[in-house]
């Protein structure tokens, strides 16, 4: 498969990133912006959208249950040189599963997610799936 993100600046407060039909605000300025994604959180966002795609994926194949799923994630950086140094997160699913299938599910999103599985090669991602 073949992705393709085009963006450009606007202006000294920002730059839009277009991919198909969409668009988001790209919060490039240096002092930051409230109403824009800087580029931690696009990456967390990019991480949190697979991780529920992962869910959608799997939970037909599993027969798995669910009403709710929210990711929450938080990244550790360091600054002299600029990088993530680990990426923690917690899934918190609104399911009436047992314990093991949770676990399983966990397990899944995990394994076939191809942004956690490339994030994950490039640094330290921990967390759990709870019950909400």
């Amino acid at each position: 498969m073949d992705y393709r993100v085009v963006a450009h600046r606007v202006d000294a407060q920002g730059s839009v990133a277009r991919a198909k039909a969409a668009e988001l605000v790209l919060g490039t300025d240096l002092a930051g912006r409230p109403d824009a994604f800087n580029p931690v959180e696009l990456l967390l966002a990019a991480l949190a959208a697979c991780m529920i795609k992962g869910v959608e994926r799997v939970a037909p194949m599993l027969g798995f249950q669910f009403d709710t799923v929210e990711v929450r994630l938080q990244a550790q950086r360091q600054d002299s040189p600029p990088k993530l140094v680990g990426i923690s997160y917690e899934i918190v699913m609104g399911s009436s599963e047992s314990d093991a299938r949770l676990d399983l599910m966990h397990r899944n999103i995990l394994k076939y997610g191809t942004i956690s599985n490339t994030l994950a090669a490039a640094v330290p991602l921990q967390g759990t799936l709870r019950r909400a």
